[in-house]
């Protein structure tokens, strides 16, 4: 239900401004693909009436443009090799998403260790990120985040690298997704001004969460969708993002509930706090 609700949200967003909605398959970390769940997610947006325009770009394909902006990081200084272990990398102070990379690496190889991963080399600026929805968000890499992973030990490319380029390749304008994904946009941003590319507008929904404080997505065992009733869940779904549609729309068509979210849409609505339900 809470993956519904950001693709509702981005859907209309989209639609509503005359823009193309467009997906992606986030289909990098190969050992984690499930057979048929492609399939099955563009099944049940489809279900719901929310169908992207163009076709659908799998990050799979894009390989070759994620290792050239690596070479041409590494080659201008943005980015290095680091020789550390997950233990070590995670042996600095406290950040707000764990501990800080302590830099062991950051001038160069210490003697005796190979390369394991690419790390973004970040700076003291800060990064303000002035999201439609969320307002004003300010992040200082070096003392937030640390220097970060574009390419893991594994060899696959991480998802702040990949979705940047992705985003640049699709032309995106506005990039609207979860909250969850607020402390993300500054390296992303890092990594468009290390590459030179255009910023994209951005506006974070809220996150609907259970009784627990978890998001509603599939990762914390959230309920699946159900396959039934799809007009009443995104109406429900349009509670959540603040567009207030009438109790009469409850049990009409998906066509025609998404009409009137398109009519009626106003992204000024939906609700400024970072997570929605909860105790």
């Amino acid at each position: 239900m809470g993956s519904l609700v950001a693709a509702l949200g981005s859907f209309l967003q989209a639609r509503a401004q005359g823009g193309k909605w467009l997906l992606r398959i986030d289909d990098l970390d190969i050992p984690r693909v499930e057979s048929g769940a492609i399939n099955k997610i563009v099944d049940t947006l489809e279900f719901f009436g929310l169908r992207c325009d163009g076709e659908v770009l799998y990050q799979s394909g894009r390989r070759d443009d994620y290792a050239r902006a690596i070479t041409y990081l590494k080659a201008a200084g943005y980015a290095f090799d680091c020789g550390c272990t997950r233990r070590e990398a995670r042996s600095g102070r406290a950040g707000i998403e764990g501990p800080i990379y302590p830099g062991t690496c950051r001038r160069g190889l210490p003697a005796g260790r190979t390369a394991r991963s690419i790390r973004l080399r970040v700076s003291e600026a800060p990064i303000v990120v002035t999201d439609a929805i969320q307002g004003c968000y300010t992040q200082r890499l070096d003392r937030d985040i640390g220097d970060f992973v574009i390419r893991r030990a594994d060899g696959i490319v991480a998802y702040q690298l990949a979705t940047v380029l992705d985003d640049a390749y699709q032309g995106v304008t506005e990039v609207v997704r979860g909250a969850d994904l607020l402390s993300s946009t500054p390296r992303q941003i890092a990594i468009q001004q290390a590459l030179g590319l255009h910023t994209p507008l951005y506006a974070h929904l809220p996150v609907v969460v259970d009784e627990t404080g978890e998001k509603l997505g599939k990762s914390t065992g959230a309920i699946p969708l159900r396959p039934r009733n799809g007009a009443a869940q995104l109406f429900q779904c349009l509670r959540w993002l603040g567009q207030s549609p009438p109790d009469t729309l409850h049990d009409v068509s998906v066509s025609r509930l998404l009409e009137w979210g398109l009519d009626n849409w106003s992204l000024s609505r939906v609700p400024s706090a970072p997570q929605l339900g909860g105790r």
